[in-house]
């Protein structure tokens, strides 16, 4: 059965934990509530003079943004641009979609935040250099490394009689 939504009606709670520079309230999935299970989409509203999240790009999670009040400043790999009510914004995967907002008014700035569902996506933060595995939300800064790095010796690793003894293995 189809839902229909009433954005004014649709309660907004804090970001928990979050610094201060990424104050926002956000909705409970809307999506979810609705029965879908392949989109995530959230109402939120972000603070005057504040950050939506980190500077990032998404490797498995397209998303889309719909400024429904107010305005804000979108920072792309294009550089800077301001958005207001009524424009769509749509972030492919990849580094060339990196984005944020940061609220440069003196008003709220609402907008909806659509998203498709993985089962698990690497997230990039080009600013600081992590690298975040979500839903399991572990970051990491990444060394580079060869890819046979701690591999010297494989065998180890195997039933000695399926590989034979030390110096005999290969």
């Amino acid at each position: 059965m189809p839902s229909i939504v009433h954005l004014p009606q649709v309660p907004l709670a804090p970001r928990q934990g979050a610094p201060d520079a990424f104050q926002w309230q956000a909705s409970a999935d809307l999506a979810a509530a609705a029965g879908l299970a392949r989109l995530r989409l959230n109402l939120r509203s972000l603070s005057p003079r504040r950050f939506s999240y980190p500077y990032h790009f998404h490797h498995h999670i397209e998303e889309v943004f719909l400024i429904v009040e107010g305005e804000a400043t979108l920072r792309t790999p294009d550089g800077l641009r301001v958005v207001r009510a009524g424009d769509l914004l749509l972030f492919e995967t990849g580094p060339a979609s990196a984005h944020q907002l940061y609220n440069h008014s003196g008003a709220p700035c609402r907008y909806l935040d659509l998203t498709t569902v993985a089962e698990a996506d690497v997230c990039e933060y080009p600013d600081s250099g992590k690298v975040g595995l979500l839903p399991l939300r572990i970051f990491v800064r990444p060394e580079p490394l060869d890819y046979y790095d701690g591999e010297q010796d494989p065998a180890a690793h195997w039933p000695e009689e399926t590989v034979g003894p030390p110096g005999q293995r290969g």
